[in-house]
């Protein structure tokens, strides 16, 4: 990950709430283990909710390439880590992308930056494999494009139904991809 720039203002005012939640929760804010946590803990919920402050659409563009060679790009399993609008807890796991160029082709780690940027906000998976497919749709002159997102989420962990070894998968697609045999292919070639 890339170092971010935290305006410290922004840090001390979501510290005071997390101050504010600790002692709601019975604990002292002050005890020797608790005095930097709302700090910390200000820090990281703003280091993985940078993707509000970035731009999908510029970090596709700034590596576009001519090309007219390939059947089909894949980048398989990118790892990514979100926060579940819903409980703001962690769900995890791998995206993969592929895309029929059609003309032009993406520098493979932009699709690495992207699901970043789809993924490092308060999110549901459902939505960020929609708006990861149709970011790069929208931007990359292709044929077709497929994400396929698998995660799990500490929210069906560690509260409510408590399902240690759920997996959620997703996928979105577009163009060519509406036929089933070319997304079977596509699945064929991602399997592990």
């Amino acid at each position: 990950m890339a170092y971010i720039d935290l305006d410290p203002k922004q840090v001390e005012q979501i510290a005071d709430h997390f101050r504010a939640i600790i002692e709601l929760i019975g604990e002292d804010p002050n005890r020797e283990g608790l005095i930097k946590t709302p700090v910390r803990a200000a820090k990281a919920l703003l280091e993985n909710t940078r993707g509000y402050n970035e731009d999908g659409s510029e970090i596709l563009h700034s590596a576009i390439f001519e090309h007219d060679d390939s059947q089909i790009v894949i980048v398989r399993d990118i790892e990514f880590y979100s926060l579940c609008e819903h409980h703001m807890l962690p769900f995890f796991g791998t995206v993969s992308i592929g895309y029929i160029p059609d003309g032009e082709i993406v520098g493979l780690s932009k699709l690495g930056r992207v699901v970043d940027t789809c993924s490092r906000k308060l999110q549901v998976q459902e939505r960020m494999t929609t708006e990861l497919c149709e970011l790069i749709d929208d931007n990359l002159v292709n044929k077709g494009v497929i994400v396929v997102a698998r995660a799990q989420h500490l929210c069906m962990k560690m509260r409510g139904v408590e399902k240690q070894t759920a997996e959620t998968v997703t996928m979105h697609y577009c163009g060519d991809f509406e036929d089933i045999e070319l997304r079977r292919e596509f699945l064929e070639l991602i399997k592990h």
